[in-house]
């Protein structure tokens, strides 16, 4: 694919470059600082993006796909993710019990004390697999790749898909697993109807019937492209105060599981829909995101393993730059 190589490029540049200047900005200004930014872009930022993105994006075809994959994508995952995790438990036991530090039978309910398979570990394993980046991430490199024209893709995807599983299967996966917040709950229409994204989604399917002036059509474009570059910048902000990687024998199946499996696997199955090209491409990318910083801020708010959760999210944004061009070369079509 002769265009691969500049368009790689063209996206690794700003990418890379936007998030080392997150990163030395995250260590010179106060910790506070990227709590600020990521309100602003949050409430503001990534609304206006939503609604500039969505204005020229393509509609056509079956759209609420992307939402079904993101689901089949973390049911695929979170299946393979209980293979490993049921493998490593039943290897530890049978380690114990071959050196006589258990003579009891095996219980699948049974977690040997200072095991690696901890059940706090288990929810940061499950939730870093189910979790991915499709927002702050996974739009940039969505619209650096493929283009606007399947930006809505890669919106339903996220709202509809990795948002829902957060605040739905991922609070109750943080609630069994965790040592703290068991009494927590979270409404989930509650976080839907709050969250700005939702509220900006309708409002740019509506703005798509006026036909605004090439001047305001523009500016919007334009300041939806600084909102992208200002994620990338936070997330810079948010890896410069992690800390404490040292679980590396759990992160790197995870990640395997995360971000080359349930791609491969799903991706590939998307053939059979009829979903090729771009499209596909589109659906990927987004499958194949690191975890999201959420992980870690439920492994806190839980008492889950924050030490897997911060690996996991480290390691797999380095592994991103590693994939993006393999998901390119098997699934996608240049613009």
């Amino acid at each position: 694919m002769p265009d691969l190589i500049p368009a790689l490029l063209t996206l690794y540049i700003p990418l890379i470059g936007w998030i080392s200047l997150g990163w030395v900005l995250g260590r010179l200004l106060p910790k506070g600082a990227s709590a600020k930014l990521g309100q602003f872009i949050f409430w503001i930022g990534l609304p206006v993006s939503i609604v500039a993105f969505l204005y020229r994006a393509d509609l056509s075809g079956w759209i609420l796909i992307a939402p079904v994959t993101a689901w089949v994508a973390i049911a695929v995952g979170a299946a393979f993710a209980w293979v490993w995790i049921d493998l490593g438990v039943g290897d530890e036991r049978l380690r114990a019990m071959s050196k006589g530090l258990d003579d009891r039978a095996p219980d699948t309910g049974l977690v040997l004390q200072n095991s690696d398979w901890s059940r706090a570990t288990q929810g940061s394993f499950l939730l870093a697999m189910m979790v991915g980046n499709t927002g702050y991430m996974g739009f940039p490199v969505v619209l650096g790749l493929v283009g606007p024209d399947y930006f809505a893709w890669a919106l339903f995807y996220d709202l509809l898909g990795t948002f829902l599983g957060v605040y739905g299967v991922g609070v109750i996966l943080a609630a069994k697993y965790g040592t703290v917040g068991r009494g927590q709950s979270v409404k989930l229409s509650e976080k839907i109807l709050k969250n700005p994204a939702v509220w900006s989604l309708g409002f740019g399917l509506l703005l798509r019937l006026v036909n605004l002036p090439e001047i305001a059509e523009t500016s919007l474009r334009s300041c939806a492209w600084v909102i992208v570059n200002l994620a990338l910048v936070l997330i810079g902000m948010q890896l410069s105060q992690l800390t404490s990687l040292r679980k590396l024998k759990q992160a790197l199946p995870c990640l395997g599981i995360k971000m080359v499996l349930v791609p491969l696997v799903v991706g590939t199955g998307l053939m059979f829909f009829g979903v090729t090209g771009q499209t596909q491409l589109a659906l990927v990318l987004q499958m194949g995101m690191p975890p999201a910083f959420a992980t870690v801020v439920f492994a806190e708010a839980y008492g889950l393993d924050r030490e897997l959760a911060v690996t996991t999210l480290v390691f797999g944004c380095l592994a991103l730059l590693i994939l993006l061009p393999v998901w390119v070369l098997l699934f996608g079509v240049m613009t």
